[in-house]
């Protein structure tokens, strides 16, 4: 009859590796810092703050057509102004790397 043989064992690789080890971050691999989130609020704000302006007040009699309320200045200018500066700052906060810590 024919013998069956043994393979050598390997070592275990990273996808053997028990769930608890591959789930340990390395502080070189972390994507966003304190700051990127900081620059993310800040850019969520402008954004809001656009959005409100945006949507204004309501006219004071609604069956009449007010033309200087809806294409004001602050609505059709400003808020948009604002929402793509909110927008920027949210690109800078996901594109800006962290500061690498002085290697003693």
């Amino acid at each position: 009859m024919a013998e069956i043989k043994k393979a050598p064992q390997q070592k275990q690789t990273s996808a053997a590796r028990p769930a608890s080890a591959a789930r340990k971050t390395d502080p070189s691999t972390v994507f966003f810092t304190k700051e990127n989130y900081k620059w993310m609020l800040i850019g969520g704000i402008i954004i809001v703050l656009g959005m409100i302006l945006m949507s204004g007040g309501k006219s004071q009699d609604p069956n009449t057509f007010d033309y200087k309320v809806v294409y004001s200045t602050t609505r059709v200018t400003i808020a948009p102004i604002l929402i793509v500066g909110g927008l920027l700052v949210e690109l800078y906060a996901i594109l800006r790397k962290p500061k690498q810590a002085p290697h003693a």
